[in-house]
């Protein structure tokens, strides 16, 4: 069909074959035009100067053109120059591009020196910029403590010994050179916690805390607790001061009963030592005795050797007799018994 339509035509055959594929390649072309026409239009009536190549290339490394467009054309607009491959380098690096164009518009209105590198590198850090560039131009306020972490108060103990509980609001502001490195909110918050309590732990008294709770946000500011975060402490207001419990009291008073439990123990032991020393002594003179009945045992034996020996008389025997009995009555009547009857009764 098609051979007979040329030769009543009068024209070749692969003229015929050429136009059916320009018209096919038009179409193509067609398609692919109308698939970017409308952000070339956007882009090329607001001055953003995206081409429909770059457009082509976009889809090709399989970037979000929309993204891409629309956030070149709201830098244009806003009299920023950056370039389409510095937004695309940062797209495909994982930033977020609308967020920095956002912030880079922000900072651009309130005067805030910030290049497209420093916001783009912050974003790349995992911290949100556009939240950097309005807490430096609107400061926002922190508690200290953080009643998320379940604390109400920071609690100092005076030289008194009397417990001050204070809570602290400290107004601060985003400093945007410290903010790639610098300290988070937490150390904010722990540094300020911790001069509250060296400033409390350093008054003679808890009325003088009660009278000027200034010294302590005077003293805070003083020690420069913003080195090194990614804000910069504007003021430190002192919301409350409570008077807590007499902790030097208290202290005290546990100290007396650990001293009372530690000298009874202490009494415990020597009364316990004593106890024993008493039932060796006891064991003691109960040997002695047993001694001095053997001792006495042997006297008998000794006078009747010396009897059979005749180292000794009848005589001598009766004198030592009279002796004897003399002494006995003497212990009598002066109410103290006998030798032997002394041993016998308390044996």
């Amino acid at each position: 069909m098609w051979t007979l339509l040329m030769a009543e035509n009068g024209a070749p055959p692969f003229l015929w074959v050429g136009v059916i594929v320009a018209i096919i390649i038009v179409l193509v072309l067609l398609v692919m035009i109308g698939k970017f026409l409308k952000l070339w239009i956007q882009a090329y009536f607001s001055r953003a100067n995206v081409s429909m190549f770059d457009l082509i290339g976009m889809t090709l490394r399989k970037v979000d053109r929309p993204v891409i467009v629309l956030s070149k054309i709201r830098a244009v607009r806003a009299g920023l120059d950056i370039s389409t491959q510095d937004l695309e380098n940062h797209y495909l690096a994982g930033g977020r591009v609308p967020n920095v164009i956002t912030a880079l518009i922000a900072a651009n209105r309130a005067n805030i020196d910030l290049s497209f590198k420093t916001a783009t590198a912050i974003d790349l850090a995992g911290r949100d910029i556009l939240d950097a560039v309005q807490t430096s131009v609107n400061p926002k306020v922190i508690d200290v403590p953080n009643p998320a972490q379940g604390r109400a108060t920071i609690d100092g103990v005076a030289k008194d010994g009397i417990q001050v509980k204070a809570r602290a609001r400290v107004t601060v502001r985003t400093n945007i050179d410290r903010l790639v490195g610098g300290a988070t909110e937490e150390t904010v918050i722990a540094r300020v916690g911790e001069g509250i309590v060296t400033t409390i732990g350093a008054s003679d008294s808890y009325k003088a805390v009660l009278e000027n709770p200034d010294i302590i946000s005077k003293k805070v500011l003083e020690k420069g607790l913003d080195a090194g975060t990614a804000f910069e402490i504007l003021s430190i207001d002192i919301a409350t001061v409570d008077v807590g419990d007499n902790v030097g009291a208290k202290l005290q008073a546990d100290q007396a009963e650990a001293d009372k439990r530690r000298f009874q123990a202490e009494a415990e032991k020597r009364r316990a030592m004593a106890l024993a020393r008493e039932q060796e002594m006891q064991a003691l003179v109960r040997e002695n005795r047993a001694k001095v009945v053997l001792a006495e045992a042997e006297i008998p034996k000794a006078m009747a050797e010396a009897f059979r020996s005749g180292h000794m008389g009848i005589m001598d025997y009766y004198r030592m007799r009279n002796i004897q009995a003399d002494t006995s009555m003497r212990e009598s009547i002066g109410g103290t018994p006998a030798a032997g009857q002394k041993g016998e009764g308390k044996e």
